[in-house]
């Protein structure tokens, strides 16, 4: 690895103009109605784990269409309300196993790891929740799903169903609705990005080396996966250039995020092939509550990011936010 993007004094003022379309709002706006008018529609099912500090509970809930959505909620064994962080996967992940995330719970807080519909095949211990909307032609992956319209690309999809957990979230008893924060790593730091800027009400927003910002950058700058999908599809549908652009710039996490309202903590790794520097910085830099939001950068880290140090410093952030909210 090397370092391939702007130099750091140039990231730090990187501010590009994002190739938002004029109707975002209210595609999403229009997109979440539609997926409430479903009910949340929480069901939680105990597990029996072996663990005796923490409470394990098998969720489903409606995300996308009214479609079932798998998660896991694991919280403190005790009877306290508790706030709460969801979590969303990196690509190819799913929930995988509950006692793979204890951090959290043991900690003091709740914890709802959101299955990526679909996914659950590429890596880790797997997901549960399918995806039943069809794509068309698309390069294997999920980046091309549905890349002939903004209505029926995947990241639609998943990106709701971000929103509607953390619905499900302040609909699980004990959990204080008001502290709610959301976090996630590469897909799941776009995702956070999304749900930021789509969900009300968030007290902290934790997105790491986030995937899916300035989409247009990322497939001309990198040749890593998953933002190679673009280039292959592109590679072969010479004359679909304008159609996919328009189609992902609905679906870019650092555009939907200027509406976020929640104090955020990013980390950005200078070496990320996968997720290039300038791409994170250009979702931080237009983030749309820059008031007590941060930056945590890992110079000679690829997309790998800050793993294992992470943790500790989400955790000083979400408990220095979390005092300083006003209470009503």
């Amino acid at each position: 690895m090397a370092y391939f993007d702007l130099p750091l004094d140039q990231l730090t003022a990187y501010r590009p103009e994002l190739r938002a379309p004029d109707d975002l709002a209210r595609f999403w706006r229009d997109t979440l109605a539609q997926a409430r008018q479903h009910d949340v529609d929480v069901v939680l099912d105990p597990v029996l784990t072996g663990l005796r500090t923490v409470q394990v509970y098998d969720v489903t809930f409606r995300g996308f269409a009214g479609d079932p959505v798998k998660g896991w909620f694991v919280r403190p064994a005790n009877d306290e309300v508790v706030p709460t962080v969801v979590e969303f996967v990196g690509y190819g992940g799913g929930r995988g196993l509950p006692h793979e995330r204890l951090a959290w719970a043991s900690a003091g807080y709740g914890h709802l790891v959101m299955d990526s519909r679909g996914q659950g095949s590429g890596w880790g211990t797997g997901g549960g929740t399918g995806d039943p909307h069809g794509s068309g032609p698309h390069r294997p992956g999920f980046m091309t799903m549905g890349i002939e319209a903004p209505e029926h690309h995947y990241y639609r999809r998943l990106y709701t169903d971000g929103v509607r957990a953390v619905d499900a979230a302040r609909a699980i008893p004990g959990v204080d609705p008001e502290a709610i924060a959301v976090t996630g790593v590469s897909q799941g730091g776009g995702t956070t990005l999304a749900v930021a800027g789509l969900a009300d009400g968030l007290a902290a927003v934790m997105p790491d080396v986030p995937f899916m910002c300035q989409i247009d950058r990322a497939i001309t700058i990198t040749d890593a996966y998953p933002y190679r999908e673009v280039v292959d599809y592109l590679h072969v549908h010479r004359q679909a250039e304008q159609r996919v652009l328009d189609t992902l710039a609905y679906l870019d996490a650092a555009s939907i995020a200027r509406s976020a309202s929640a104090p955020a903590l990013f980390s950005v790794s200078l070496m990320d092939q996968t997720c290039p520097p300038s791409t994170v910085y250009a979702a931080f830099n237009h983030y749309g509550h820059p008031e007590g939001s941060e930056i945590d950068v890992f110079k000679y880290n690829g997309h790998e990011g800050g793993e294992g140090y992470r943790w500790p410093r989400q955790l000083a952030f979400l408990e220095r936010v979390l005092r300083a909210r006003p209470r009503g």
